[in-house]
C-alpha cells in the first residue's frame, strides 16, 4: 500500500476535526497573548515595604528568547525526532511484521499526538499565566526601584494607611515618576511567574514524554499480592513482576524537569518575582503539562509508551450519549489493514459495521497487524 493509498483510507471529516483542535489551540494561545498586551491591575503599594525595594537588574539569568528555545522548540524537536525515531518501537517486536502503511500511520499519529499534547500544555500555561498577571497586578521585586516615586506627591496619591506617624503609607503607581510600560505593565506583573509557568509545561510535558516512551517509572504490580503467594526467589514470585529503570535513563528524562528548576529559581535569583509567584508558576505548568500528557497519552506505566489512538470518524466532533468513549471501529487506527482487495474475505465495507460493538483492550496487548473486525476476541 503507497503512501496514497493510505491517505485516501484516513478520514477527511476526522483530519478536519483535528485541524479544529489546533485552531482552538491556537486562540487559546492568543487570548493568552491578549492578556499580555493588557495593562494590569496596578495593586497600590507602600513606600516603605522591603519585599518591593530590591533593586533592578538589567541582564536577565535567562531570557525571554532562550526560554522560548528551552521550553517550545527543544521539546517540539525533541517529539518530532522521537515520533521520526523510535516509532513503532518494542510492540513491533516479536510479532507479524508491521506493513509500511501501519509504521507510517502510527508515526504520524506519534508525531501528531506529542505535539498536541505539548502545544495544550503551552497554551493552556501561557493563557492563565498572562490573565492572573492581567487580574492580580502584584508589584515585582524590584518595584521601587522602576518606579523612582516623587516623595513630594505622597498626599495626593494616599489611598491608604492609618494617617500616623510610622504607620505605612499606602499610594498609587501615579506616584512613579516613570511611568511608561516598563513600569505601569512589566512592574506590575509578578505573579505569577511566567518563566516558570512556561518553563515547566514545556518541560515537565517532554519528562513524562521521556518516561512514557522509555519506561522509566516505578516499578509496579497489575493486582495486589493475594494470600499464599510465594515470595521465593524463582520465577513466579511477585517480586520478579517489576524491576527499576537504569539510573541513565532516570537521569536522562529528569534533565527537562531540572531545566525548568533553574529556569524558575533564576526568576528569584533576578529580583524578577517573589518567591511564592516563582512556586505557583512553576504548579501552574505542572499542572498543564500533566494534563497535555494524559489528555494524548496513555498511562506511563500501563501505555507501553503509545499515545491514545484518534477518535472514531463518527465521534470525530461530539461522543454522544450511550458510547463508552470517543473510539471506535471506524477510527483509521482500529479498523482492520485493508490490503490486496481484504484480508480472509473481510471487505472495507466490514469496518464500519457494528460502532456499537465496542471492547475495552490493553493498550500494550493490541498487535500491530490487526484482527478481522468479526475476529470472535472482538465480539461482545
Amino acid at each position: 500500500m503507497n503512501l496514497q493509498d493510505v491517505l485516501a483510507r484516513i478520514s477527511k471529516l476526522l483530519v478536519l476535526s483535528y485541524v479544529i483542535d489546533w485552531v482552538f489551540i491556537i486562540g487559546i494561545a492568543l487570548i493568552g497573548y491578549g492578556f499580555s498586551k493588557v495593562d494590569p491591575s496596578q495593586h497600590p503599594f507602600s513606600l516603605t515595604d522591603p519585599t518591593i525595594a530590591f533593586p533592578y537588574k538589567e541582564n536577565e539569568t535567562v531570557s525571554t528568547a532562550t526560554l522560548v528555545l528551552a521550553g517550545l522548540l527543544a521539546p517540539a524537536v525533541i517529539v518530532f525526532a522521537g515520533a521520526l525515531f523510535i516509532v513503532p518501537g518494542t510492540a513491533a517486536e516479536g510479532g507479524p511484521r508491521p506493513s509500511k502503511s501501519q509504521i507510517l500511520r502510527r508515526k504520524v499519529w506519534e508525531w501528531n499526538a506529542g505535539w498536541m499534547g505539548l502545544a495544550v500544555s503551552l497554551a493552556g500555561a501561557y493563557m492563565a499565566t498572562q490573565g492572573l498577571k492581567s487580574l492580580v497586578g502584584k508589584p515585582r521585586p524590584d518595584m521601587l526601584a522602576r518606579c523612582n516615586p516623587d516623595l513630594n506627591a505622597i498626599e495626593e496619591n494616599l489611598v491608604g494607611g492609618l494617617g500616623v506617624a510610622g504607620a505605612p503609607i499606602i499610594v498609587t503607581w501615579k506616584i512613579c515618576q516613570d511611568q511608561s510600560d516598563f513600569l505601569r505593565v512589566d512592574g506590575f506583573a509578578s505573579f505569577p511567574s511566567g518563566h516558570a509557568s512556561f518553563a515547566f509545561s514545556g518541560l515537565a510535558y517532554l519528562t513524562l514524554w521521556f518516561c512514557a516512551k522509555f519506561s522509566v517509572g516505578f516499578p509496579y504490580l497489575s493486582y495486589f499480592p493475594t494470600e499464599g503467594q510465594n515470595y521465593s526467589d524463582d520465577r513466579t514470585s511477585v517480586r520478579t513482576r517489576g524491576a527499576a529503570p537504569p539510573v541513565l535513563m532516570m537521569i536522562f528524562a529528569l534533565v527537562p524537569t531540572a531545566t525548568a528548576t533553574f529556569i524558575a529559581a533564576s526568576r528569584w535569583a533576578n529580583c524578577r518575582h517573589h518567591g511564592f509567584d516563582v512556586l505557583f508558576g512553576s504548579a501552574l505548568g505542572i499542572l498543564f503539562a500533566y494534563i497535555g500528557f494524559r489528555m494524548y497519552h496513555l498511562p506511563i506505566q500501563r501505555g507501553a509508551g503509545w499515545a491514545w489512538g484518534p477518535r472514531a470518524r463518527r465521534r470525530a466532533f461530539i461522543r454522544g450519549i450511550g458510547f463508552p468513549s470517543s473510539l471506535g471501529i471506524d477510527s483509521w487506527s482500529y479498523a482492520p489493514e485493508i490490503e490486496q482487495g481484504g484480508r480472509n474475505g473481510i471487505h472495507a465495507e466490514s469496518s464500519v459495521v457494528h460502532d456499537n460493538s465496542y471492547v475495552e483492550r490493553e493498550a500494550e496487548n493490541i498487535p500491530m497487524q490487526e484482527q478481522p473486525a468479526h475476529s470472535p476476541v472482538e465480539r461482545v
